[in-house]
């Protein structure tokens, strides 16, 4: 996972050849070649197989991964060789400061935890407060954050499948994280025409080497994950693996005619993510659209998030407010298009998840609701605060309603830098905030 947009390319550019060429200078007809696919690795053990098989297996069963190209590539890679070291947490959830334990593929006694863990379906940390990752001793850390990880692997695998990767497409990947995504692409694209690119160096480091370990040599480099890398473009495919306020115009314009892009896009609130879904046509129009999804990529660096404390979730659950019965009914879970006109009409909410009852709040100014079942068809909804949370809840859902209740929006790229979502009947719209640097 690329950790943000504030940083510079520190390798030199590659001179423009008169047929485009693929990193290690094959023209396009020979990236159409079939994916070189690398061999076994020696230190692959029957048990980290059956963990993959089994990862696999669950991924199938929930739905989220089909046959296809993205299947035989996680059956193929071995994640211990991109992640043989991994942390995991210690400390409870909200104990502070928190502890991490280091484990190590290379001590026998941490094999079978770590196996476990880089399994088990869930994100993995990779990295502690910007660390080297190669060359650090295992152990324990306490304190600070974790800086780069491997994301969930159901999303992973969605998007993967979205992108409807192909044998010589070009693809830029950005935010390298554990190489993950990257892997799958020189899997199924064949490494030569692909490009990982990540905000850290040592992120960058660590994934060249591992890459390499499984015989894939595409570019990995370092730089500015929201300006791409023209180097070697354009591309036909683009990931982003980190949350973005907007879509990057650099991104934008390195696709090829044909390509897709796809990128988490988010507001302060980490709750309601929506998922950019960007097509090049051939003659180089752009059509874009945003789709409500369940889970999005974290949000990189400089893009600040809103949270809930623990004793601000404790208040939310327990506390005294003003109670009103009613006979309307919450927004179901499953209304995410909803929730994601919500994020964008009344910013800086976040939803407690794992309150038994719907609770949200707005940590900056201390307001908060919950809605608790009252019997058959009634709520009692207990409100604090400045704002009135149900109020603007009720609001974007009756303007939803009126959109013809869409799970998804147009996004509008507009020349004048202006990006805006829109219902697909015209109804409902709104304006995806303007950053520092867009214009680029």
């Amino acid at each position: 996972m690329n950790k943000g947009p504030h940083a510079t390319a520190v390798t030199s550019a590659v001179p423009a050849p008169s047929e485009p060429l693929g990193c290690d200078g094959r023209s396009d007809s020979a990236l159409s070649a079939t994916p070189f696919v690398p061999p076994q690795f020696a230190g692959d053990t029957s048990g980290a197989a059956d963990a993959r098989a089994a990862m696999v297996a669950r991924l199938e069963e929930s739905g989220e991964l089909r046959p296809g190209p993205v299947r035989e590539a996680l059956l193929a890679l071995p994640r211990q060789v991109l992640m043989p070291q991994a942390y995991v947490r210690r400390s409870a959830p909200d104990e502070m400061p928190p502890r991490w334990d280091l484990l190590n593929w290379s001590r026998p006694a941490e094999r079978e935890e770590l196996l476990e863990r880089l399994h088990s379906g869930d994100s993995v940390a990779i990295q502690h407060d910007g660390e080297p990752i190669l060359g650090r001793t295992a152990g324990s850390r306490r304190g600070g954050v974790m800086t780069a990880m491997s994301s969930t692997m159901g999303m992973t695998a969605d998007l993967l499948q979205l992108l409807e990767l192909r044998p010589g497409q070009r693809m830029l990947d950005v935010g390298t994280g554990a190489g993950v995504t990257a892997a799958v692409a020189c899997f199924v694209c064949g490494d030569a025409g692909v490009v990982t690119l990540d905000i850290d160096p040592h992120v960058t480091a660590a994934a060249r080497e591992r890459l390499s370990a499984l015989g894939y040599q595409p570019t990995a480099v370092t730089g500015d994950g929201t300006t791409g890398w023209p180097e070697v473009g354009p591309y036909d495919r683009v990931f982003v693996s980190f949350a973005v306020p907007r879509v990057p115009k650099a991104l934008v314009g390195q696709m090829a005619p044909g390509g897709r892009a796809l990128m988490t896009l988010g507001t302060s609130s980490p709750s309601w993510p929506g998922l950019a879904v960007i097509d090049k046509r051939p003659d180089g129009t752009v059509e874009a659209e945003l789709r409500a999804v369940e889970f999005g990529h974290r949000a990189g660096a400089g893009f600040d998030r809103l949270f809930l404390s623990a004793s601000f979730r404790d208040t939310m659950t327990t506390a005294d407010g003003q109670t009103q019965r009613t006979r309307l009914a919450p927004p179901t879970d499953t209304a995410r298009g909803m929730w994601l006109a919500l994020d964008a009409l009344y910013p800086a909410l976040v939803r407690h998840f794992g309150a038994k009852d719907l609770t949200i709040g707005a940590p900056e100014c201390g307001s908060w609701m919950r809605v608790r079942a009252a019997g058959h068809r009634r709520w009692d909804v207990t409100t604090c605060g400045p704002r009135d949370i149900w109020a603007e809840i009720q609001d974007a859902a009756a303007r939803w309603q009126a959109a013809g209740e869409p799970a998804a929006y147009r996004l509008h790229l507009d020349t004048d830098d202006v990006q805006r979502a829109t219902s697909p009947n015209g109804v409902l719209t709104w304006q995806l905030p303007h950053t520092p640097g867009d214009s680029r």
